[in-house]
């Protein structure tokens, strides 16, 4: 999976996961509810994009 991001998708998770962290270290119920948020942005971006190349036949 690393490897098809490419190394700015990989810089793109670090300070993704470095943002939760800080916020963390302020609130930790805070940073669990935008974890769940950016989790379930992701798996929309994702079935879109899935669902798109399926249409162009592509997946």
């Amino acid at each position: 999976m690393l490897r098809n991001l490419g190394p700015l998708g990989i810089v793109g998770i670090v300070i993704l996961l470095a943002g939760i962290g800080l916020i963390a270290y302020q609130n930790l119920l805070i940073a669990a509810g935008m974890a769940m948020v950016l989790a379930g942005l992701g798996l929309v971006v994702k079935a879109l994009i899935s669902g798109m190349l399926q249409s162009f036949g592509m997946f």
